[in-house]
C-alpha cells in the first residue's frame, strides 16, 4: 500500500470515528532533546557557555510529545535552512502499555 493510500485510509478511519470536528484543534508539540537533573545551586549558577550533561547518549532519537504525552521518537534533520524532525517511531498510546 502506498503512503497516499495509507494516509487516505487513516483519514477515512478518523472521519468514520467522528473526529472530523477536531481536525483544526491546535496542540502543543515539543521535541525533547534530553533530560538532566541538577541541584538548585547548579541552576542558580548557570551562565552563558555552561555545559549541561544530558542523560541520553549522543545520537539517540528525540522524544516527541503532544500536550505532554509522548507520541513518537525521531531524528533531527536539516531541511533547506530549517531544523526539522524525521519521525522514526510512533509510540503506543499510554493506555495500551502493558496490555500486549
Amino acid at each position: 500500500m502506498s503512503s497516499s493510500q495509507s494516509s487516505s485510509s487513516s483519514s477515512e478511519a478518523l472521519v468514520a470515528s467522528g473526529l472530523t470536528p477536531l481536525y483544526d484543534v491546535v496542540c502543543r508539540v515539543d521535541v525533547v532533546l534530553g533530560t538532566a537533573s541538577m541541584t538548585v545551586r547548579d541552576c542558580l549558577n548557570l551562565k552563558c557557555q555552561t555545559i549541561i550533561r544530558l542523560n541520553e547518549p549522543a545520537g539517540d532519537d528525540m522524544q516527541v510529545t503532544v500536550n505532554g504525552i509522548a507520541v513518537a521518537t525521531g531524528e533531527i534533520v536539516i531541511v533547506d535552512t530549517s531544523t526539522a524532525l524525521r519521525v522514526t517511531e510512533i509510540l503506543p498510546p499510554p493506555s495500551s502499555e502493558g496490555h500486549e
